[in-house]
């Protein structure tokens, strides 16, 4: 296979995946499967900060229940040095008033522990929705992916053939064309080569003047367009008796 029509060759593939890829994005699944991803996306955001309030509710309760247990601890300190008899008139009253400060305390921290269960349930709850929402949208995206699939078969066949076939263009075109052609594919949106039909470029059909057409045929068979710089294959496009 020639430079050239390696080169031919390599853009006809490309306009053709592009058509397919186009056809692809059209597909009915393809937004629903990114509409899926997108809310499996928000649905995990949300969760992380479900998961953060709650391991946070927790260690509060954790907190709540171990000052609980000191204030009890200290309670049934008072409590018997109250009861042990040996403690004098001001001492007693002292011991009154701990225990009355203990039990406010105390109670403080019950009401407290309740509205952290409350919190924790209700976050527990928010999780298990979360995983069970995610759960679903995953089983969605699979189910669309797979029909997906099915549905593209015969494309997705093209594809890998059409693929098979540009790294064939590939391997006959030079390293300094390569990379001259995917640059002017991604200048020009895929629309990097043209030929010649007689003296007037293919894409952009700005006829070429007898100076510019006569400097083309004695140049190399791959050159650029002075129009609109795209690259030009002139190969076979002056006849047999014309020499170049």
């Amino acid at each position: 296979m020639k430079e050239t029509e390696a080169l031919l060759g390599l853009q006809k593939i490309d306009l053709e995946l592009m058509r397919y890829a186009k056809t692809l994005r059209a597909m009915p699944q393809t937004k629903k499967i990114d509409a899926a991803k997108l809310a499996r996306k928000k649905i995990a955001s949300q969760l992380a900060k479900i998961v953060g309030q709650r391991k946070d509710c927790e260690m509060e309760i954790e907190d709540n229940e171990a000052e609980h247990q000191r204030m009890a601890d200290k309670t049934a300190e008072i409590q018997a040095a109250y009861e042990g008899g040996q403690a004098t008139y001001r001492e007693v009253q002292d011991l009154e008033r701990n225990l009355t400060s203990l039990a406010k305390h105390r109670e403080k921290l019950e009401f407290s522990h309740r509205e952290l269960v409350a919190k924790l349930d209700k976050l527990k709850l928010a999780e298990n929705n979360a995983h069970a929402v995610d759960d679903r949208l995953q089983e969605e995206v699979a189910a669309l992916e797979e029909s997906f699939r099915q549905d593209t078969a015969d494309i997705a066949a093209k594809v890998a053939e059409l693929k098979q076939e540009r790294e064939h263009c590939l391997r006959n075109m030079s390293d300094s064309v390569k990379a001259d052609y995917e640059a002017a594919f991604k200048r020009f949106g895929g629309l990097a080569v043209e030929s010649l039909n007689g003296n007037v470029p293919s894409i952009c059909h700005v006829q070429l003047q007898p100076s510019q057409f006569g400097d083309i045929k004695k140049g190399p068979e791959i050159t650029e367009c002075p129009y609109c710089h795209r690259m030009l294959v002139t190969a076979d496009m002056f006849g047999d008796g014309d020499e170049r």
